[in-house]
């Protein structure tokens, strides 16, 4: 089991403007790099890509310097007219979606269908900005004072600073970038450190249209780096709002420091979710979402299903059909067409892989199917399904992998309170016909996550809702609903246009 990484795979990389050695710091429409050299491995094979020369802390300042600067130009221009360069954005990935699809598969490991659907996934959010461009809509409020107006007014914060995670590489920046774009601001982007390609190919297409518009490249800044860049945006006053995807613990870090200079935050955090399948569910619809939802992306979501709760009625039934269904899955080259299950991002992730399993283990857990590393030049490991007590601690946690906990329930107060026990809240779902369930279970006494969904799995969120989640996964929330009043400050402006002045709640003073 391997790759099959060749000359038909590399065509498509000169095709995205990637060469061999790339500059990983596009500062001021230049491109530079005078950091460390670091190099691209495909997680098929752990073969080199190419090289990147990361940015350093001196191209970051000189990027930054740029930004300022064009953030004055950027935010002056008018709103459609801000929302008519995103659709350009969105066109120029249209034109290149199949090979910025076969990168992402290349250089993080996803299967090439998810690939290609994360790259329509930016491309849908920039058609959603661009609506959004005529739609950032203040209110006009009652004045309690005679001839006063008060008007909530909608500005752009100025540079918007978006650190994203590995396993959606180029994805979550969409989400950010193109309505920070079209609120007015400029864009500072850290690309996670193994996927640097993916950071240089995207930042080419959007550069390449704010060339042909004539607007300052410093408008999107793009850096390839370590946790020394994400510190450096983490710190800076001039970043008003930093959104960050990644680790629970790695997120409270850039909370404090960014709080610490009084910035904003908009964090997505770990997931620990659960699908919850009640007796009157159907049980082939629920077997089909929790295989998507545990083995999808080899279980590098966020969204990915960790914990499946069945109800002790359906359970040995449902068990004996998933564990079926698992042995069809089929683990390979994520570029093959039929490839379920690619590789896990790095050999790190492998090793985390097995380490788990022996905790798991030690901790009662029983392996149902899988549960061992396959042996190959790539970073493969078996899709895994473990019967476990939900009291277990580690089940507390998220193994960044294609691990499913098996668990158990009598009632449904019980799987919700199943459910709530973690420490993490980004999604949920529950299989079930019955109305009163339903509703019980997205009210008040229900999930207590983000995002709770009913037969469907754990993942494959729509852009047109918000997406994000509560607790330890960081409460930030990004793509669609009134999202985008995360990237503007709002004022509340009052106008007094008669020859008084009458105070608010009777005041007299004198």
């Amino acid at each position: 089991m391997g790759s099959s990484t060749g000359k038909r795979e590399y065509q498509f990389l000169k095709e995205l403007g990637l060469g061999s050695r790339n500059f990983g710091c596009f500062a001021n429409g230049v491109w530079k790099g005078n950091g460390p050299t670091v190099t691209s491995l495909n997680p098929a094979n752990n073969q080199a890509i190419a090289e990147v020369v990361e940015a350093s802390t001196q191209d970051y300042e000189d990027g930054m310097t740029a930004c300022v600067e064009a953030a004055k130009i950027w935010m002056q221009i008018p709103a459609p007219k801000r929302g008519e360069v995103v659709r350009q954005i969105g066109e120029a990935l249209r034109c290149k979606l199949q090979q910025l699809g076969r990168l992402v598969s290349l250089e993080m490991g996803k299967i090439l269908p998810e690939g290609i659907g994360e790259v329509q996934e930016i491309i849908d959010m920039c058609d959603y900005a661009v609506g959004l461009s005529r739609q950032l809509n203040g209110s006009v409020i009652p004045s309690e004072r005679p001839n006063h107006m008060m008007l909530e007014v909608w500005n752009p914060l100025g540079i918007v600073g978006v650190i994203t995670a590995f396993n959606f590489p180029c994805a979550v920046l969409g989400w950010n970038a193109c309505i920070a774009l079209v609120c007015g601001n400029c864009v500072v982007w850290k690309g996670a450190p193994t996927t640097p390609l993916i950071t240089i190919a995207m930042t080419k297409i959007v550069a390449d249209v704010l060339e042909k518009n004539n607007l300052p490249g410093g408008i999107f800044t793009s850096f390839c780096g370590g946790a020394e860049i994400g510190q450096q945006i983490s710190q800076d006053t001039r970043i008003p709002l930093v959104s960050f995807t990644g680790s629970s613990k790695v997120g409270q870090q850039v909370r404090r420091l960014v709080s610490e200079r009084f910035g904003k935050c908009l964090l997505e955090l770990s997931g620990n979710n659960a699908i919850i399948v009640m007796d009157d569910a159907d049980i082939q619809l629920a077997v089909r979402s929790v295989l998507f939802a545990a083995v999808g992306t080899a279980g590098q979501r966020c969204t990915t299903c960790r914990r499946l709760l069945l109800h002790e009625s359906i359970y040995q039934n449902f068990v004996d059909q998933l564990v079926d269904v698992y042995k069809q899955v089929k683990i390979g080259d994520p570029l093959e067409k039929g490839t379920l299950l690619g590789p896990l991002h790095t050999q790190a992730s492998k090793a985390n892989f097995q380490r788990g399993i022996e905790v798991i283990t030690s901790q009662g857990g029983k392996i149902l199917s899988g549960g061992s590393h396959i042996e190959t030049e790539g970073n493969f490991v078996q899709p895994t399904i473990i019967e476990i007590s939900p009291d277990a601690p580690v089940v507390k946690e998220e193994l960044f992998g294609p691990v499913l906990y098996i668990l158990k329930f009598k009632t449904l107060k019980e799987a919700i309170e199943i459910n709530n026990s973690v420490p993490q809240g980004l999604s949920s779902s529950i299989f079930t016909r019955r109305p009163e369930v339903i509703f019980r279970w997205i009210g008040p006494h229900g999930s207590d996550c983000g995002i709770v969904n009913v037969n469907i799995p754990t993942n494959g969120a729509e852009i047109g809702g918000a997406f994000g989640g509560e607790k330890a996964t960081g409460g930030g929330r990004e793509a669609g609903s009134d999202s985008w009043k995360q990237y503007m400050r709002r004022s509340t402006c009052t106008i007094n246009y008669g020859n008084e002045l009458p105070l608010a709640q009777g005041i007299n003073f004198g």
